[in-house]
C-alpha cells in the first residue's frame, strides 16, 4: 500500500511537471482565411476551409503554396503531439511490446474446404503479412503458397490485399492490391499451376472480381475516380487489355453504389445496387457470361432485399411489409415480388440478420434483445432448434461455409471474456467441435479472471439502452475507477460484445471497458436504427451521454475518470458529446472523426456523400440543413472548457478526409478556454483503416492507451 502511494505521488508529480511543460510548448497556429459559406440564406464563416486539397494537389510531385501550407500545418500538429507525449514514449513502447507479445506469432486460420481444396492463411514469426495457402483435400497433400504476403509487402509503406477468388477449375487466382490506402485496388491474375502472373492488369477497382464458370471471364467493379463511388461493372476476358473491357452495368443514380458476386450454388452471377434504404439485383447464368442480365425485382423506395439461390428458387431476405425483415422465396423464372412466398415471417421482437443455405438445412442469424442467435431449420420436416450460448453478453456469427452438401455448420463465438472461438456444429446430432480458439500468449491470462455484465441505462426519453461491460475481478468499482465507454451508433451497424486481447492492457491496470449499444445501430431491431438517424440523429448522442451518466450514478466511475472513444461516425459521436456535455469526460479519443458534417454533405464531389443522404439527410433541403447544423461538431464549437482530446487521422483517408479533423482541431484551439491536452496524429502514409500489416497498427493503440493512462497517473514498468 505504501509503495502504491509513493508511485501515485511520483506519477502525479510527473504529470504535473509535464502539464506545466505542455503549457510552455508553442501550440500549432493555423492561419485564418475567412471563407463565407451561404446556404438557405444562412451564413457560416469557415476560417480553415483552405485546408482542403484535391487529389491532384496531394499527388503532385512538387507541392504548390497551398499544399505546402497544409503539409506544414499537419506536420506541426504531429511535432506538437510528439513533444507533448514525449514523456509517455517509454509507456508506449511497453504497451506496444505487451500487446504484440500476446499475439501468437506463428498462427494460422482454420482451414476451409471449397471445391476440392483446403484454403487457409498463416503467419510466420515476426511477419506483418500472411501467407495465403491451399492444399488438395486429400491425404498427404502438399502446401501451395498462392500469395506470399511478406514478400509482396516488404518494401511498401502501405500494403493491402483485396478479395481473392479462384476460378472454378482451380487454376487461376484473381486478387487486388492497394499501395496507397485509398481503397483503390489494381487487379492481378495468377496462374496457380505455374506461379506466374498473367499479363492482365485492371486498375481502379474495389479489390475483388467474380469468375464466370468458363474460367476466362471476370466481372469487376470500377470506382468513380473523384468520388470513389462503386458505379460500373465491367466484363474482362483474359488475355485482353483493360481498354477492351465491356461495360455491362452502370449505376447512374449517384445515391447508389454497385457490386458483383456469385451465389453459393455457383449457378448465378449477381449484380447488386444499393443505397441506405433501397436495393436492386440483376442475375445471369454463370455458365453464360455473354448473356443478358435480368432484373430480379426493380428498386423501390424504402425496399431493401438480399438474394441467395437454392434449387429452382431464389431466397430473399426483405423488409417488404416487414421492418425487422422476413424470408421469402420465388421461382428463378418468376422473380418479381408478386410471386414471392413467405418462408420465415416477420417478428416484431426478432430481427432477421442473415441466412446460410445448405442442402438439408437452413440456418438463420437472428438478433433478439440485442444479442445474436443461430437458428437451425431442417428442410425435410421444418423441425428447428437454437444453438445455446451462456454468457450475459456475447457475439455469435455464421463463419465461412462455402460447401453446400454438408450437415456441418461453421460458426464463431466470442464474448467480452471469451477469445474468439471457431466451431464445427453437426446440425443432425447437435454436437459441436472446437476447432480453434484465439490464443492469448500470456501465461497469466484466463477468462476466469474477468467479469462481464449486461446493464440497461434509461435514456432521457425513457428508452432502455443496453450497456455491455467487462473488468478484471477484484477491481473496485467506485468514483475513482477509470472507465472507457465506446460506441459507434450509425448506419445500423451494431457493436457486438467481443473479446480483445489488446484491451487487456487497460483491464489489467484497473480500467472498466464498456460498450454503449446506442440508437443508430441495430442491436435492438430496425426501430433502433431508424430512431438514431436523419431528424432523430441526436438520440445517438443523448443515449451515449445518458449511458455515461448512468455509469456515474451507479458508482462505476466519475466524470474525473470517465473516458470516451469512437471512430469515423463514432468520431462524429465524440465531437457531438464534447460540445453537448464537455464536463462529463476526463478524456476523449476520436479516430478519423466525421466532424464537418454540413460542409461534407453539401459537397457531392466528396467520396460517400451522395449515397449517405438517407443516413444524415440532404442539407440542400432546409429542414436537414438546420438539423445537421444544430449538432455538427465543427459548427458548434464554442468558447468553453473542453476535455482532454486525442484525435487521429490519415492523410490518404478516402472516407473521412484528413481536413475534417485538421480543421476541427484548429478551431478547437482557437475557441477552447481550458488548459487540457489537445493533440492530433495525422499519419501521412495511411487512410481510413490505419496502418497495414499485423503489428504496426498497434502503435496507434499504444498512443491512445498512453493518453488515457497518463491522464490517470498510472505508471508502467518493464516487469
Amino acid at each position: 500500500m505504501k509503495n502504491a502511494l509513493i508511485l501515485l505521488i511520483i506519477s502525479f508529480a510527473i504529470y504535473s511537471c509535464n502539464s506545466d511543460d505542455m503549457n510552455k510548448i508553442e501550440t500549432p497556429k493555423a492561419k485564418i482565411i475567412a471563407e463565407k459559406l451561404i446556404t438557405h440564406n444562412d451564413t457560416r464563416i469557415d476560417n480553415y476551409f483552405w485546408m482542403r486539397l484535391s487529389d491532384d494537389q496531394k499527388n503532385a510531385a512538387t507541392p504548390d503554396a497551398q499544399t505546402q501550407d497544409v503539409l506544414d500545418y499537419l506536420n506541426a500538429e504531429n511535432d506538437y503531439l510528439t513533444t507533448v507525449m514525449k514523456h509517455t514514449e517509454p509507456m508506449q513502447g511497453i504497451l506496444y511490446k505487451e500487446i504484440i507479445k500476446r499475439i501468437k506469432q506463428d498462427d494460422a486460420s482454420v482451414p476451409v474446404k471449397d471445391n476440392g481444396y483446403i484454403y487457409y492463411e498463416r503467419y510466420e514469426k515476426g511477419q506483418d503479412y500472411a501467407l495465403y495457402c491451399r492444399k488438395k483435400d486429400e491425404a498427404e497433400s502438399q502446401e501451395d503458397i498462392v500469395l506470399n504476403g511478406p514478400e509482396m509487402g516488404k518494401d511498401e509503406a502501405y500494403f493491402s490485399l483485396g478479395g481473392m477468388s479462384v476460378s472454378i477449375d482451380n487454376q487461376l487466382l484473381v486478387y487486388g492490391v492497394d499501395l496507397v490506402s485509398r481503397r483503390e485496388y489494381t487487379l492481378y491474375v495468377k496462374d496457380l499451376s505455374t506461379g506466374k502472373l498473367l499479363a492482365d492488369k485492371i486498375e481502379n477497382t474495389t479489390g475483388g472480381a467474380t469468375w464466370a464458370n468458363d474460367n476466362k471471364t471476370l466481372f469487376y467493379t470500377k470506382k468513380d475516380p473523384q468520388t470513389l463511388r462503386e458505379y460500373q461493372i465491367y466484363k474482362h476476358i483474359l488475355g485482353t487489355e483493360q481498354s477492351e473491357d465491356q461495360l455491362v452495368f452502370e449505376e447512374k443514380d449517384e445515391t447508389f453504389s454497385c457490386f458483383v458476386y456469385k451465389t453459393k450454388s455457383k449457378e448465378y452471377l449477381m449484380i447488386g445496387s444499393t443505397q441506405t434504404l433501397s436495393t436492386e439485383y440483376r442475375f445471369l447464368d454463370a455458365n453464360n457470361p455473354t448473356g443478358e442480365w435480368t432484373i430480379l425485382q426493380p428498386r423501390e423506395e424504402n425496399h431493401e432485399y438480399s438474394v441467395d439461390h437454392y434449387g429452382d428458387n431464389f431466397y430473399i431476405k426483405t423488409n417488404l411489409a416487414a421492418k425487422n425483415f422476413r424470408l421469402m422465396k420465388t421461382p428463378v423464372t418468376a422473380s418479381i415480388k408478386e410471386n414471392w412466398k413467405e418462408v420465415i415471417p416477420h417478428r416484431a421482437d426478432v430481427m432477421l440478420m442473415g441466412i446460410e443455405i445448405f442442402k438439408n438445412y437452413l440456418v438463420l442469424s437472428e438478433r433478439k434483445d440485442g444479442l445474436r442467435n443461430l437458428r437451425i431449420i431442417k428442410w425435410e420436416d421444418w423441425s428447428e432448434h437454437y444453438i445455446e450460448f451462456n454468457d450475459p453478453a456475447y457475439a455469435a456469427y455464421i463463419d465461412a461455409n462455402p460447401e453446400f452438401d454438408t450437415d456441418t455448420l461453421r460458426y464463431s463465438y466470442t464474448s467480452l471474456t471469451t477469445p474468439n472461438t471457431v466451431y464445427d456444429y453437426d446440425m443432425n446430432t447437435k454436437e459441436k467441435e472446437q476447432l480453434k480458439q484465439e490464443e492469448v500468449m500470456d501465461s497469466n491470462f484466463s477468462p476466469d479472471n474477468y467479469t462481464s455484465e449486461r446493464l440497461y441505462a434509461t435514456a432521457r426519453d425513457g428508452v432502455k439502452v443496453p450497456i455491455s461491460l467487462v473488468y478484471k475481478k477484484g477491481v473496485k468499482r467506485d468514483a475513482n475507477t477509470p472507465l472507457l465507454l465506446y460506441a459507434y451508433g450509425s448506419y445500423g451497424y451494431s457493436i457486438d460484445p467481443g473479446f480483445s486481447s489488446v484491451r487487456l492492457s487497460l483491464l489489467d491496470r484497473g480500467f472498466v471497458f464498456a460498450i454503449a449499444h446506442i440508437r443508430g445501430g441495430q442491436e435492438m431491431g430496425r426501430d433502433w436504427y431508424e430512431n438514431g438517424k436523419l431528424l432523430k440523429k441526436k438520440n445517438t448522442f443523448y443515449d451515449f451521454i445518458d449511458c455515461g451518466k448512468y455509469l456515474i450514478e451507479n458508482n462505476y466511475t466519475s466524470a474525473e475518470h470517465l473516458y470516451a472513444m469512437g471512430g469515423s461516425a463514432g468520431g462524429l459521436l465524440m465531437g457531438a458529446i464534447i460540445n453537448m456535455e464537455p464536463n462529463l469526460w476526463n478524456g476523449v479519443v476520436a479516430g478519423v472523426p466525421f466532424v464537418d458534417v454540413v460542409s461534407t454533405m453539401l459537397d457531392e464531389t466528396i467520396p460517400l456523400t451522395t449515397f449517405e443522404f438517407d443516413e444524415w439527410g440532404n442539407p440542400k433541403e432546409k429542414k436537414y440543413y438546420d438539423y445537421i447544423k444544430s449538432y455538427s461538431p465543427y459548427d458548434n464549437i464554442e468558447k468553453k472548457d473542453y476535455p482532454n482530446l486525442l484525435i487521429t487521422t490519415g492523410y490518404w483517408d478516402s472516407q473521412v478526409q484528413y481536413w475534417e479533423p485538421a480543421k476541427w482541431i484548429a478551431k478547437l484551439r482557437a475557441k477552447k478556454t481550458d488548459d487540457n491536452m489537445l493533440i492530433m496524429l495525422c499519419d501521412m502514409e495511411v487512410g481510413h483503416g490505419g496502418a497495414s500489416g499485423r503489428f504496426k497498427r498497434y502503435k496507434r493503440v499504444a498512443l491512445e492507451y498512453s493518453f488515457m493512462l497518463n491522464l490517470e497517473g498510472i505508471s508502467l514498468s518493464n516487469d
